[in-house]
């Protein structure tokens, strides 16, 4: 795999492999870190005392639902924009989640 991917073209192939390759899907459940490294040569460094999961979510008989860890609200700071948004009785749940919740592409070094 070329040195220079994306984030997001790392993530696309994990996941369109793991959609057609039950063999990879089940390394990737089992040891996601090695199946990602092995597949895409980029790394997953996670900060310490983190584990990386991976739950197969492709039964479609079934509805999945994350539940995130509750984030320390003390710790967030709203832009002066989002700050507006509330001010005017709107909310910016969507800019606040991607704050929270991290996703895997922020752990991916290349």
């Amino acid at each position: 795999m070329e040195q220079r991917k994306n984030k997001e073209e790392v993530l696309r192939l994990i996941i369109s492999k793991a959609w057609e390759d039950a063999n990879f899907r089940k390394s990737l459940i089992a040891d996601p870190m090695k199946a990602i490294e092995n597949l895409t040569g980029a790394k997953i460094v996670l900060p310490e005392g983190k584990t990386l999961v991976i739950n197969d979510q492709t039964d479609k008989s079934k509805v999945f639902v994350n539940i995130p860890s509750e984030p320390n609200i003390e710790d967030v700071e709203l832009t002066e924009s989002q700050l507006e948004i509330i001010a005017g009785g709107q909310t910016v749940w969507s800019d606040l989640v991607n704050s929270l919740f991290p996703t895997l592409k922020d752990y991916i070094k290349i």
